[in-house]
């Protein structure tokens, strides 16, 4: 299971509902946050997540409205010293534009409050953990440098307990040496075997997360299956030329990669402030009818085989169809 926390989901420049592209996934007891645009670290405080563990910092590419809010969150840190390191994964664009930021001006005559790692990242597979692993993958858009991130859950296969407390399997040891694939006898001689009270394996969960991309047909393998695939949508099809014109997506091509790749949900993010939210998810749920469209502190839980789901202990949200615009577009 993974769950995604919206920070900022406009598109170049903020509006009055939308801050800057940042989305906080939250894996185990670990946290990564992909992009950090301007104002990144007023939002993650205002949406309840706080600075503790999150030091892994994955970013899309180089453009300066999905990292300037770098400066502020490591400025933050040179004074609460709220995580033991930082890591920040990018392309070479995208963290010589993160050296000459951090290094140059924000931390420039300040003490280095902990180790600040800039890695530069590779396609392939960025981070493994005890359940899940991170990997990387190239996207295009303008520049080089350019990456999308696959958060994938091990495969496992889940305990069957009504079916061991019908066998008379006790709760214990015996259940522990049957998960780990050893057969136990019972007290009245019988023999259970692994695979009488364990399920087949299966598929972890999921989640895609890509930001700014001028092509689908690149990413469909990476995207297969995915319980949510969140992804661009910064223009409708009516644009569509413009939206060529600087490598980004219009919300039907998001829809279509989320058909062809089978995903099971869309989430839609960089949402232009010209247009209307309604706008982007009628185009978008016209072709793929489970799309949504993120707003800032958004919570989703993905599960496998779920999709995304809105977490019964938020609050609703405002029904996208008859929610206003921002007054300022």
């Amino acid at each position: 299971m993974f769950e995604l926390v919206f920070l900022g989901t406009s598109a170049s420049a903020p509006s009055i509902h939308r801050g800057m592209p940042s989305v906080a996934v939250l894996a185990g007891e670990h946290r990564y946050l992909v992009d950090c645009g301007e104002g990144t670290q007023r939002q993650i405080l205002r949406s309840g997540l706080g600075y503790k563990k999150l030091n892994r910092i994955l970013l899309t590419h180089a453009h300066l409205d999905h990292i300037l809010g770098l400066g502020g969150l490591i400025s933050s840190f040179t004074h609460f010293e709220s995580v033991e390191f930082v890591e920040i994964y990018g392309g070479k664009p995208a963290l010589d534009r993160v050296n000459a930021l951090l290094f140059s001006v924000v931390l420039r005559d300040e003490r280095m409050p902990m180790p600040i790692h800039l890695i530069d990242l590779k396609a392939g597979r960025v981070l493994k953990a005890k359940h899940y692993e991170v990997s990387a993958f190239d996207v295009t858009h303008r520049g080089r440098g350019n990456y999308g991130f696959v958060f994938q859950e091990n495969p496992h296969r889940p305990f069957l307990v009504e079916r061991a407390e019908a066998l008379g399997v006790p709760a214990g040891p015996e259940r522990g040496m049957l998960v780990r694939g050893q057969a136990v006898t019972l007290a009245d001689g019988r023999v259970i075997q692994p695979s009488d009270v364990v399920a087949p394996e299966e598929a972890g969960a999921k989640l895609v997360v890509i930001g700014d991309t001028g092509r689908i047909d690149n990413l469909v393998e990476h995207a297969r299956d995915a319980d949510a695939l969140v992804i661009e949508a910064t223009f409708l099809s009516e644009h569509s030329e413009e939206a060529r014109a600087f490598g980004h997506l219009t919300a039907a091509q998001a829809a279509q990669l989320a058909v062809e790749a089978n995903a099971k949900s869309l989430i839609l993010w960089h949402v232009s402030r010209r247009y209307r939210e309604r706008d982007v998810l009628d185009e978008a749920r016209a072709i793929f009818p489970h799309a949504v469209v993120a707003r800032d502190y958004d919570h989703f839980v993905v599960k496998r085989g779920v999709g995304a789901a809105k977490r019964e202990d938020e609050p609703e949200p405002l029904d996208p169809a008859t929610a206003e615009p921002d007054q300022s577009e």
